[in-house]
């Protein structure tokens, strides 16, 4: 019977990880006959999970943390216990990939600790001390760094690094902070980081009709219930509003001849900043608008398709043109539309301040190198133009009277005006309905709007059929008179060649 047969008959066999003998260099190799098992208790080990790390350092998208497992996640072995496991990998004749994980340890480190045994014999074993090359850290900086990673637990070997360097000799590299954070047990593991969103960026051309932005709005005239288009050019370096057209539909002959009015009247940019509108783009070819810009010597810079944000300036001017105007205003057609907004856009340029360009007005930077072009045509815009944009002409006073010296008067209603009739038959109606401010008293009515300096380029209105013309009755036709004056002339004609 072998010594492995006296184990079997022993109820108090040793474990695997037993204590070894007082004398380690007697300690004997036992190997086993071909064809006997070993008899090896299963021992069932935590599960592994690797530390979670907050540190970082490089500032990336995934980066590498520092931080310190837990005290279980990590085990030295002594020498003897080195030998014990080796000596039972051998006897077991399992590969190293299968006994490895029964004992908790890597198929390296066993194949390291063979290789270290084969060389040098158990002093193999023995742990040696590591030599390192280059300046040592004194055990105040080293303190120092152990201390501030146990404080902020997320702060990396630079941030580290930073910190140090403000205070007076404690200074360190951080490839030498990073050694000293192992030796204390910090390990590195990679960190999946959420993504930053994307930064606002913003441009400016430096100087006037370098770039023109344009684009449509659309909005209801309120009394006529009809739906309208405007478009409008802006200047990028001071938000000066070059030109603007109101109409109908949304055209690209609109756009066309609202652009051609505002080069007439500005000089032609080097560059047009449109959105993919079909008026601007189309998806086979070239549009009419780009055929113009390349005649012009134009270059059209197309934003990208969903993303308003590229046009911002101009995207800005209809939100302020809706809420200071738009809103509240009371059109009374097309016509009355057109003057009104021209004259709050006299205002947006010459009067109204703006955040974006310092408190200065459009104008300011427009006309910034020709102050006299500039005085010149404020000069005839009105002063009252919001007021104008917003409320249109005054309107009369209405006063209820019955008599006014020795003259006397008389008010009736006629639909929704009233009418003011005097001694000598001299009418005066009052429209309740208009909109507008009403004008002082004793001021005279202007009988129209004075015409608004930035250039209107819409295009001319389709002709509007009158709704009160008789129409003629069914069956007969406005060309039935001329029809039979044609034929009383034939048959006249005819009649005198027979004669």
């Amino acid at each position: 019977m072998t010594k492995r047969d006296d184990w079997q008959d022993d109820e108090t066999q040793p474990e695997v990880k037993a204590s070894p003998p007082e004398r380690f260099d007697e300690t004997p190799l036992v190997y086993l006959d071909e064809g006997e098992e070993e008899p090896f208790e299963e021992e069932e080990l935590p599960p592994l999970k690797p530390p979670r790390l907050s540190g970082t350092r490089k500032k990336t998208r995934g980066g590498r943390s520092r931080s310190k497992p837990a005290a279980a996640a990590r085990r030295t072995y002594t020498a003897e216990e080195r030998f014990l496991i080796l000596d039972t990998w051998i006897r077991s004749k399992l590969p190293a990939k299968d006994f490895a994980p029964l004992v908790g340890v890597s198929k390296h480190s066993l194949y390291a600790w063979k290789k270290r045994f084969e060389s040098d014999g158990p002093a193999g074993l023995e742990d040696s001390p590591r030599q390192r090359t280059g300046s040592r850290l004194s055990e105040a900086t080293k303190r120092a760094i152990l201390l501030l990673k146990e404080t902020h637990p997320e702060w990396g070997e630079d941030r580290i690094h930073d910190v140090l360097r403000r205070s007076e000799g404690l200074s360190a590299s951080p490839r030498t902070i990073g050694r000293v954070l192992a030796d204390a047990g910090y390990e590195v593991t990679e960190v999946t980081r959420r993504r930053h969103p994307d930064k606002k960026r913003r441009f400016e051309r430096a100087r006037p009709n370098e770039l023109w932005q344009t684009d449509l709005f659309t909005f209801m005239l309120k009394r006529q219930n009809r739906r309208v288009h405007l478009v409008a050019y802006m200047d990028d370096h001071s938000r000066f509003i070059v030109g603007y057209g109101l109409h109908a539909s949304a055209s690209g002959a609109l756009v066309r001849e609202v652009f051609e009015a505002s080069i007439a009247s500005y000089g032609a940019p080097v560059e047009i900043l449109t959105d993919n509108g079909s008026q601007y783009v189309t998806w086979r070819g070239k549009s009419a608008f780009s055929k113009l810009c390349e005649r012009r010597g134009i270059k059209q810079v197309v934003a990208k398709p969903r993303r308003p944000q590229t046009l911002g300036k101009i995207e800005r001017f209809w939100g302020s043109l809706w809420r200071e105007c738009l809103e509240g205003a009371v059109f009374l057609d097309m016509e009355d539309a057109r003057a009104r907004l021209g004259h709050f856009m006299d205002h947006y340029n010459f009067h109204r301040t703006h955040q974006g360009i310092g408190g200065q007005v459009p104008a300011d930077r427009f006309f910034a190198a020709s102050g006299e072009v500039r005085s010149t045509v404020q000069a005839r815009i009105a002063g009252n133009a919001l007021e104008l944009a917003q409320h249109g002409l005054p309107r009369k006073p209405f006063y209820l009277t019955g008599k006014v010296g020795d003259v006397g008067i008389s008010l009736h209603a006629e639909g929704e005006k009233v009418v003011l009739v005097h001694e000598d038959g001299r009418r005066e109606a009052v429209d309740l309905r208009a909109p507008g401010r009403r004008a002082e008293a004793g001021s005279e009515t202007p009988p129209s709007l004075p015409a608004a300096q930035v250039p209107d380029g819409s295009p001319e209105d389709a002709p509007v059929i009158r709704e009160d013309r008789a129409l003629p009755a069914p069956g007969t036709s406005p060309l039935d008179d001329f029809l039979d004056a044609l034929s009383d002339a034939e048959d006249a004609s005819a009649e005198g060649g027979a004669l």
